[in-house]
């Protein structure tokens, strides 16, 4: 099933501590910038794949490990730009 980088925001949040769908990912095959939440992601029963949404490149990729495990690649990322944690509102 084909979706986009929203699909996979569970998964992300359980590997970084937080939402990153915002964060800018730049693709290490056409070099383009774009927010995770772009991606073009492919769900299966095996895992996840985070493609690029100008080359199809595969990004990044999610799947259960052994155990409560997350398996967790990021093959096609030549960098990730995140933006700093919020304060939490008193």
């Amino acid at each position: 099933m084909k979706l986009d980088g929203n699909a996979i925001a569970g998964p992300l949040a359980e590997v970084f501590g937080r939402d990153v769908t915002l964060a800018v990912m730049t693709c290490s095959g056409c070099h383009e910038s774009a927010v995770i939440a772009r991606a073009m992601v492919y769900v299966t029963a095996m895992g996840s794949v985070a493609r690029c949404p100008t080359c199809d490149r595969a990004l990044l990729v999610l799947g259960p490990g052994p155990g409560a495990r997350i398996r967790f690649s990021m093959p096609g990322v030549s960098s990730l730009e995140l933006t700093p944690d919020e304060p939490d509102a008193a």
